[in-house]
């Protein structure tokens, strides 16, 4: 088999050679991971008896994969069990984080500070992929500030040793295996070099941390040099724009837009689609006062509840969220490029004085909130879509505005 097959196609391969003989597999179903999604692998494999015996493993099948046998070998013969990416990825923080204390560290000053910088300095580079790729040049700006501080901190990780540990011992064994086959054939092919495999704990490389498998399906050639190389800055610049692109960004709108609520508004509405227009309908203005009309789709978002910002999010909000599941970083990425483009803040303040749940206490609520007929979909502690949304029918049911905003005051009745 030669490198030139697709990824998808080693992966399958890959995957009946991981199989038990005489056995069969349902497919693998995976969860959305708040920090990045992983890919859907077509099975499951079960945990070996020792790292050592993954590793030989996983060599003797990559090897009937396709992959040169001096490639794996050279790639995981040396690798040794990194306990420290193991406690990394089990790892749960202790308080639940408010969107503003996300927000501060990705719209620090020198952040912006160094974005304009840095824009300044590839202006007419970074303007030519706005112009090819319909993605704002500050977007892009700011993905490569918020990824890796526009390229001062790409990650000092062992990336063979990280992904190699996260396939044995980790909650995404198949997607770390299929990045490794993904990273062999960047190495194959010479967009990455042996001496460069350094990157995060979880896989990410390069000046706009792609992981390995989107690298491979994504990059781009920004400074036609021939190679696709994440560290080169033209290479890493030019593949956001292009994996943004790919992923379905609309020219010409923004991510989100901060809006007023009029009086009496039904809360109802939260998490439903319109278009601008039909919002504007609803009375929603811009921050001026003026009555919204577009024809593009927007979702209402209270990220603080009604004592904070009002935002509705376009597809371009989605879209940024390819690069990490999260509403918060979407929101990061989207205000920092508005701050290196020059223009102001959030208009509404937060309501800082609001603090947040212990882990503890949100697995407490999402027990509550379940048994009382408000389904969580689960107690593990984590503030997901599902707990929000449940925590909102509580609240309509309790007299309270149903925003779904989750602090130690709007849960005081339930949890004191």
């Amino acid at each position: 088999m030669r490198l030139s097959v697709t990824l998808q196609s080693l992966v399958a391969l890959f995957a009946v050679l991981s199989l038990p003989s005489c056995t069969t597999s349902k497919p693998y179903e995976f969860s959305k991971d708040p920090v990045e999604l992983a890919p859907p692998s077509p099975t499951v494999v079960s945990k070996p008896s020792s790292f050592t015996a993954w590793k030989t493993d996983f060599i003797e099948r990559a090897k009937a994969a396709g992959i040169a046998a001096t490639d794996v070998e050279r790639l995981i013969l040396p690798v040794e069990l990194h306990q420290k990416t193991i406690s990394r990825d089990r790892q749960q923080a202790e308080f639940m984080k408010m969107p503003w204390e996300y927000i501060d560290n990705a719209v620090a000053q020198e952040r912006i500070r160094q974005g304009q910088q840095n824009f300044q300095r590839h202006t007419d580079f970074l303007r030519t992929l706005e112009k090819q790729y319909g993605v704002p040049a500050e977007i892009i700006t700011a993905i490569w500030g918020l990824e890796s501080s526009y390229g001062k901190n790409t990650g000092q990780s062992d990336l063979a040793q990280s992904l190699a540990t996260l396939a044995y011992e980790g909650r995404r064994r198949e997607f770390a295996e299929q990045q490794l086959l993904a990273l062999l054939q960047l190495l194959a092919r010479g967009d990455v070099q042996w001496t460069q495999l350094r990157g995060s704990w979880a896989g990410g490389m390069g000046e706009t941390q792609f992981i390995p498998s989107t690298w491979l399906e994504q990059g781009i050639d920004g400074d036609r040099d021939g190679q696709r190389n994440p560290w080169a800055t033209a290479d890493a610049l030019a593949s956001t724009a292009h994996y943004l692109n790919r992923s379905g960004w609309q020219s010409g709108i923004k991510p989100f837009y901060e809006v007023r609520l009029p009086a009496g508004f039904d809360y109802r509405a939260l998490d439903s689609k319109q278009t601008l227009s039909q919002w504007g309908q609803l009375g929603l203005t811009d921050q001026n006062g003026k009555r919204l009309i577009g024809a593009a789709s927007a979702q209402l978002w209270l990220p603080a509840g009604v004592q904070g910002p009002a935002l509705l999010l376009t597809k371009n909000f989605e879209t940024i969220k390819v690069y990490n599941n999260s509403s918060n970083y979407a929101l990061g990425i989207s205000l920092l490029a508005e701050r290196i483009a020059g223009k102001s803040d959030l208009v509404r303040a937060w309501p800082r004085h609001e603090r947040p749940l212990s882990t503890e206490q949100v697995k407490r609520l999402q027990q509550y909130l379940t048994v009382n007929g408000y389904d969580t979909h689960g107690s593990d502690g984590i503030l997901g879509t599902n707990s929000r949304r449940a925590f909102a029918r509580w609240q309509a049911d309790h007299g309270q505005v149903p925003d779904g905003f989750v602090s130690q005051s709007t849960t005081a009745t339930i949890l004191n």
